[in-house]
This record gives C-alpha cells, structure tokens and sequence, in this order.
C-alpha cells in the first residue's frame, strides 16, 4: 500500500519544517512531496533539507493548481491513498492515522474530510469569527445540494483514495477548491464522509483571506458553487463499481 501526504506551500520558510518534522513522526509511513506554489522564500529549500520531495511550480498558480499538481504526482506513481496537509501547521498529523482507519475499513467511501465542527474540544482552533459565518454558510448551501451534512467545507485536511487521486488528478477546481471539491465528489457519485479532528492556529506565513475580504470572499464562493452545478466533468472510470451516493459519518 502507497500512501502520499501532499503538502501545498506558498511562502512557508516559517512552518515547513515543522509540518514535515509532524508528518515524520506521526505518519511515518507516508511520503511527501511539497508542492511549492512559485514562494519567493527558502520554502523549496527547508522542505528539501527536511527530506521531502519538491515540485516547484513556476509561478503562482493558487491553491488548486498546487494541490491538482500533487494529485496529478500520486496518480502517476501508483499511490493508494493522498492526504492533503495544509504547509502552515494547521493540521495535527496525528490525525491522519484516524483518517486512513476509516479509509481502509471503508471502501466503499472515496474521501473523507477532517472537520473542526463535528467536536468542540478545548484547544481546537476553529478560524475567526468573520470566516465560521462564510463556513456556516457554504455548511448550509452544499448541505442542500448534495443531500448530506456538511459541517467543514472549507477544510483542506482531506484524505482520499485511488478513485478521488484520479478524479482529482484530471479536474480540480483552482478559485475556491476545498467548497467545490465536495461538489465534485457529489457530481460523480462518490462517497465522502467527515470526521472530527482538532486543528491548531497557523505557525508562520499570512492568510490570504482577511477580515476585509471575508465579505467578497464568500460572494465569489457561492458564485463559484453555482457555476460547478453546471460546469461539466471529466469521467472517471470506476471499475465495476456501482454508482453510490454521497453520505455523512461522524
């Protein structure tokens, strides 16, 4: 079994190191590869000297090219399980064990997402106020679309099998990815499921959404929510497996 954490990382000199150092200790078993989204610091350098593979894009592509990149990377070297982990220290690696449990134990579940939602423990850094009422909405709005509860769209701590590396790998959205992922798992009949995991508060770096821009923000997420209801999607070929429906687990 081949198992990947995919690390997307612009400008994280500051944290990388740590994050590869967790991935180490935690999740042994997993390789890495950092997807360096065009920094202009000594991110690709720290994740080299911490033993990590490196793809250096050659500009700024956004999050969604980064992260389409590391699963265009697992798809091509035959990896049975990927694991995004945000290149700022948000997620905990010690969660990841619990994520792929499910996994294997589930198979008929093609992703599952870490949510800070789902249990409300001491410690859990669940964003700042402005940005849960954008994650409350777009809870809301994708809850009604696919038929499901979701309590975490926003949340880029998701592990996903052969299936999702491939359907990932060939589509991925770019402007808002981690909202309209969960609609693509939806559109192509995919199962995902959520379980609760603590996150903790960024080490270093800036988030690109601030106060003043949470207002914009979740306009053009919902815009860009609509417009993947219409948008049409590659085919993924699934085997003799039968079309399934999405579905909530705690």
């Amino acid at each position: 079994m081949k198992l990947l954490a995919i690390v997307p990382a612009y400008n994280e000199e500051a944290s990388i190191g740590g994050v590869l150092a967790d991935l180490r200790r935690h999740a042994p078993a997993f390789d890495c590869v950092v997807v360096d989204d065009g920094s202009t610091d000594e991110t690709a350098q720290r994740a080299r000297a911490a033993g990590a593979r490196v793809l250096r894009m050659p500009f700024n592509l956004g999050i969604g090219g980064a992260v389409q990149a590391g699963y265009q990377f697992a798809r091509e070297h035959g990896y049975d399980y990927a694991v995004q982990v945000d290149g700022d220290g948000q997620h905990d690696a010690r969660e990841i064990g619990r994520l792929l449990e499910f996994m294997r134990a589930r198979p008929e579940y093609h992703m599952v997402t870490g949510s800070r939602f789902l249990q409300i423990t001491e410690g859990n850094h669940r964003s700042t106020r402005s940005r849960r009422l954008g994650i409350a909405l777009f809870a809301r709005v994708l809850s009604g679309i696919t038929g499901q509860t979701v309590t975490d769209p926003t949340s880029g701590f998701r592990m996903v099998s052969r299936h999702g590396i491939d359907l990932f790998a060939r589509d991925y959205p770019h402007d808002y990815p981690e909202v309209e992922a969960v609609l693509m798992i939806h559109a192509h009949a995919l199962r995902s499921a959520e379980l609760p995991v603590r996150m903790r508060e960024r080490n270093g770096g800036v988030s690109s959404i601030n106060a003043s821009r949470s207002f914009y923000y979740m306009v053009k997420v919902l815009l860009a929510i609509f417009v993947g209801l219409f948008r049409a999607h590659p085919t993924v070929e699934r085997g003799d497996e039968a079309p399934v429906t999405a579905e909530h687990t705690i």
